[in-house]
């Protein structure tokens, strides 16, 4: 930890310096310039990062400009029209019908005061920075272009009074239904609780935004509905995969965090949108942040961007912004949140990642792990492995946690598999069809990774004239089941054979006898894209992690205490970071998604509330509220120190816990540290005293983490391709160490040294922030480089002043 705390104090101050070449957040009040004392600020997005011909626009004369008309032009074309001053006070107005490229919006007011502002406007079916877009794509059915545009529409949804209908309805504005529920939201305001569905699209996908709304009243974006609370919650999707074609946003209506469960089952479960509906939020969602069907961060950040500018246009402008999703969800937030800084304000990763390509080490680990294990004939003659010891190595208690990672994700890398939407008669196979289209989440990504360079090409790049995307992590070094060496729970000979015969993947992600070598310069581009975490730009997000027990479901919750200590590492504390602990199976609790909106919500308005001229990094550790912190629950929606086993306890305790209580209690003493372990449970000392004194009031973590720990890995698993050292004899090999012919063997398995886990990881540098990855032509750049400094108005919308920060 020490060598680490020491080569991550160097890319942070890298980071600093990287932070000059991007936009400083801004007061309200600099937001925006012109001539003389007139000024313009731009609402809905960055001025140069517009998209769709649509922007809201605030003029600001000057103090003392004489009452009279005022004349707004844009590209020539007067739009005066649009303007007027609101009930606010303030003169706002929506600029339509904008030409692509650069227009230059003025404003004359009476006395001669002048302001001007250029926008760039951006195609509403994208790109805005992403760059070159995947081909070929299909459009949805009703899609008016090649882009995939199609006017919004509009449909209705309520709550009913009857309790055994948790799940939102239809509703009809001709003929409303009788069993229609009310809420009150937490402004005060008491409506009928019926929600409006927007679905639109934009960047060639759909995206969805709902608001309680009365049918019968208008809305504008600078006179919403009064029900609406200007805040925003963005619910998110499952999974990691690529798609070559329009799909259904993740539903805003009544599932979100749970969109991989069947329709009305999520608000059982204490699903937040239908809570944050409720309470007077906004709540949105893009299919291109559905991680399932897209795990490419940069097209994610763009289409929430584009989604976020269209809010503000059509509904107004935004308080603060919280997202909220389990597993490929948590890996949209926490990615985005760190490159694409000011898109979140508070985030609540579920079923915890930190990202994609931290991951992607731990599932490429296990299928070459399972290749070896589960192949006798593979292993020397007198070498013979146990389940047990194959989940050892692979940091696991048992080994159906690498089988479920594999089935699940595995495929998502592979360039030749089935894709959805793409004919699979163009797909690309390396003997029938080598210049195909290769579909594996490096290919959707090459604008991000980069092209292989030259001297690694395959027969197939040659031919082709171009290399294939790159692969930023490798294997080389790494000395698999080195701790259970350690531990004797596996011998030398077995540590030997592992090692000779774990070969690695060739470009087409197939096994190959010899290890993976990371390819340049998709390495150095996974972490300055954020596509690999460091987390040095999460300082101003507030995060709480919900998680629980995995007993092998390729969730592991040592990733919430990865994310700790990466943010330790960045910023020198975790003070931003909380984590509650349940006893449910990855979820933690069913009530913890909406527990934990009201609890950000409240850390949040904290926020807002503060005015001292602090750094907002700053407010978001010293706002916290005093009872929000570390937690566990040991025994779901029963008595606070129940116990039931972990995989039973969220679906049994609403019917038995109080029945089981009574019983369960007297012999939770004796139960829980004799069944705890069984389960992978230990009581965490650092958090102990947060959590409570005894037994069963101290929070309890999986002890499961990943191949690489096991191999001399940090838990903050930062390293995709590490440096390597000399072999060294008197290094810790276990009580018995190797004989001469052993360490003969090792010296020919490991010929460039094997890896030095206390230095840093190869090419690791910080995520830079807000990234373009294409030219002002449109024109690709590879790995990308940080946007220019943000020009006459910026997104003022995307929240309060307390927040601002962003592109």
């Amino acid at each position: 930890m020490k060598h680490q705390a020491m080569w991550f104090v160097v890319i942070s101050a890298v980071a600093l310096l990287a932070g000059c070449h991007r936009s400083d957040p801004v007061s309200g009040e600099d937001a925006a310039t012109g001539s003389g004392s007139a000024m313009i600020k731009v609402l809905s997005n960055r001025a140069d990062l517009i998209s769709g011909g649509d922007a809201l626009v605030e003029l600001l004369p000057p103090a003392d400009a004489p009452d009279g008309a005022m004349r707004v032009s844009v590209g020539g074309r007067d739009v005066s029209a649009a303007f007027a001053k609101r009930e606010d006070g303030r003169i706002t107005g929506l600029v339509t019908g904008m030409a692509l490229g650069r227009n230059v919006l003025t404003a004359s007011f009476p006395g001669g005061a002048r302001g001007s502002t250029v926008i760039v406007n951006h195609p509403n079916g994208g790109p805005v920075f992403s760059g070159p877009q995947l081909q070929p794509w299909t459009c949805q059915e009703a899609a008016v272009d090649a882009a995939c545009n199609q006017p919004p529409e509009y449909s209705y949804l309520y709550k009913s009074i009857n309790p055994l209908m948790p799940q939102l309805l239809p509703y009809d504005p001709e003929n409303p239904p009788g069993d229609v529920a009310s809420t009150t939201t937490d402004q005060g305001v008491t409506v009928p609780f019926v929600v409006r569905v927007e679905i639109g699209y934009q960047d060639r996908n759909q995206y969805r935004i709902a608001t309680l709304f009365q049918p019968e009243q208008p809305w504008e974006p600078w006179a919403p509905q009064e029900q609406w609370n200007h805040k925003l919650l963005i619910s998110h999707g499952g999974g990691c995969g690529t798609r070559f074609n329009t799909w259904n946003a993740p539903t805003t209506d009544y599932s979100g965090t749970f969109d991989f469960l069947p329709a009305g089952l999520g608000p059982l479960l204490g699903d937040s949108p239908t809570v944050a509906l409720g309470l007077g939020f906004a709540v949105m969602s893009t299919a291109l942040n559905d991680n399932g069907k897209n795990c490419n961060i940069v097209t994610q950040a763009e289409s929430l961007m584009m989604a976020k500018e269209r809010l503000v246009e059509a509904y107004g402008p935004l308080r603060y912004t919280i997202g909220t999703g389990c597993s490929g969800g948590s890996i949209t937030q926490q990615q985005v949140a760190n490159a694409y800084p000011g898109i979140y304000q508070g985030i609540l990763p579920q079923c915890s990642f930190p990202d994609s390509w931290s991951s992607a080490t731990q599932v490429l680990d296990y299928r070459l792990l399972r290749g070896y294990f589960e192949s006798p004939a593979k292993w020397a003659l007198g070498v013979i492995w146990t389940p047990l010891q194959w989940a050892a190595v692979e940091g696991n208690l048992l080994p159906v946690n690498a089988i479920v990672s594999d089935i699940g994700y595995f495929d998502a890398f592979l360039p030749h598999t089935p894709k959805t939407g793409l004919d699979p008669a163009l797909q690309y196979h390396h003997e029938t069809n080598p210049g195909g289209v290769r579909g594996g989440v490096p290919d959707a990504m090459i604008n991000v990774l980069g092209p292989r360079q030259r001297e690694v090409w395959t027969p197939n790049e040659q031919a082709l004239g171009h290399g294939f995307a790159g692969v930023g992590l490798d294997n080389t070094g790494v000395q698999y089941g080195l701790e259970t060496l350690r531990q004797a729970l596996i011998t030398p000979d077995m540590f030997l054979d592992l090692n000779a015969k774990i070969g690695g993947f060739d470009i087409d992600v197939n096994p190959v006898p010899q290890r993976m070598v990371a390819d340049r310069p998709a390495l150095t581009n996974i972490y300055r894209s954020g596509a690999l975490n460091v987390g040095n730009n999460l300082s101003e997000v507030a995060i709480i992690n919900l998680t629980g027990p995995d007993v092998g479901i390729a969730h592991d919750a040592y990733r919430a205490f990865a994310v700790r200590d990466r943010l330790t590492l960045a910023q020198g504390h975790h003070d931003n970071h909380v984590i509650w602990y349940g006893p449910v199976v990855i979820l933690g609790d069913p009530g913890f998604t909406a527990q934990g909106l009201v609890a950000m919500d409240r850390w949040l308005a904290a926020v807002e509330a503060d005015t001292r001229d602090l750094p907002l990094a700053q407010k978001i550790v010293s706002d916290r509220p005093a009872d929000l912190k570390d937690r566990c629950v040991t025994s779901s929606l029963a008595t606070p120190d129940g116990f039931t086993l972990p995989i039973l306890s969220g679906l049994l305790d609403p019917i038995l816990g109080p029945v089981l209580a009574p019983i369960l209690d007297p012999l939770n003493a004796i139960l829980y540290p004799v069944l705890a372990p069984a389960f992978g449970l230990v009581v965490d000392p650092v958090l102990e005293t947060v959590c409570g004194p005894g037994l069963v009031g101290d929070l309890v973590t999986t002890r499961f983490s990943t191949a690489r720990v096991v191999a001399g890995d940090a838990l903050s698993t930062l390293t995709n391709k590490c440096q390597l050292k000399p072999l060294d004899r008197s290094d810790n090999y276990g009580a018995l160490g190797f004989s001469d012919a052993q360490w003969a063997r090792m010296q020919e398995i490991f010929p460039q040294g094997v890896c030095d886990f206390g230095l840093p990881p190869v090419d690791i540098q910080p995520t830079i922030p807000w990234q373009t990855y294409q030219d002002e032509q449109g024109r690709v750049i590879y790995g990308g480089r940080p946007l220019p400094p943000a020009p006459v108005g910026v997104a003022n919308g995307w929240t309060g002043a307390a927040f601002r920060s962003g592109p």
